[in-house]
């Protein structure tokens, strides 16, 4: 629905499939039902990578699950992965807005996604990291009793007001249509640095758990991504390093604290497609990796056809 001209064949046996992409035109006004496998942010963070480079603006709006342990949750995209883009020149008329809630199993959530295009990415400097100065966050619920995100809230701040004053977590109570079909609740929290880093960190509920699970969980979490030190947090260490591998000629420079599996696997893939090989310094003081790299230089080819 985003690109044109891509093809897809598959052998008589099933077992090799064979993928020719085509052009990513993006476009307004598309819509997309994610099913109830996988949550909408599975599939937002493919869009993330994507969309910038297209011959249009995209707005979609996209249905599903909105939070879901396969993905990170719209929440998240929305607090700690978009503003990240901004270090890419990405910012005019990027947004990530939630209309309705989509809980397990049955979804019916609701999100629209809007992200401009450009030329070129720019190279990216996040080496400082700062103190920690606050943390916010937004307990959601939907179809459940209000006093709910409350007690998730409660439970949260128990344990970071113990090492930070400047903690404030709000409640997005969802009722009705806006509801989706099915009940749930979760916690999306975020801390910020003195240097704008962000870290996040993310909760849901599980069947037949406590609300104050919910809350202690995701506050364990973040102490943990805290403590993993670097400028960008587990999660979102592929999108960035990608975003450096197709920048400009110019050298691009990120502080990471420990490399997730995944990181380390996209390290390996990069070097196979694009070449490219990150310098990696040990910071023994920090306890963190400076990595660096040249980009190659990519531009978006589909912006100037007509």
């Amino acid at each position: 629905k985003v690109t044109n001209g891509c093809m897809i064949e598959i052998n008589d046996t099933g077992t090799k499939l064979r993928y020719k992409p085509g052009m990513i035109v993006g476009g307004s006004g598309i819509e997309h039902d994610c099913g109830k496998s996988r949550g909408i942010g599975w599939f937002l963070e493919g869009l993330l990578l994507l969309a910038p480079f297209a011959k249009a603006p995209l707005s979609i709006t996209l249905k599903g699950l909105t939070n879901d342990e396969t993905g990170l949750c719209v929440d998240s995209l929305r607090t700690v992965t978009l503003p990240l883009l901004k270090n890419f020149g990405i910012s005019d008329g990027l947004e990530l807005r939630v209309l309705k809630r989509g809980a397990r199993p049955e979804g019916g959530g609701e999100v629209l996604f809007r992200c401009p295009i450009v030329k070129a990415l720019k190279p990216m400097e996040l080496v400082n990291v700062g103190q920690v100065r606050r943390v916010r966050g937004v307990a959601y619920a939907a179809k459940v009793s209000p006093q709910i995100p409350n007690r998730v809230v409660d439970a949260a701040k128990s344990v970071l007001t113990k090492v930070l004053p400047d903690v404030y977590v709000y409640t997005d109570h969802y009722r009705g249509a806006n509801a989706g079909l099915s009940s749930g609740y979760g916690l999306s929290l975020v801390a910020e640095t003195t240097n704008g880093c962000l870290y996040g960190a993310e909760a849901s509920a599980e069947p037949g758990g406590a609300a104050e699970d919910v809350g202690l969980m995701a506050a364990k979490v973040l102490l943990q991504e805290v403590a993993n030190g670097g400028c960008v947090d587990s999660s979102n260490q592929g999108m960035v390093l990608l975003f450096a591998v197709l920048g400009p000629e110019d050298v691009s420079r990120v502080r990471l604290g420990k490399l997730s599996p995944f990181t380390v696997k996209l390290l390996r893939l990069l070097r196979e497609m694009f070449g490219v090989t990150f310098k990696i310094k040990t910071d023994e003081e920090s306890k963190t990796l400076l990595l660096s790299c040249l980009g190659v230089g990519y531009s978006n080819v589909a912006r100037g056809i007509a």
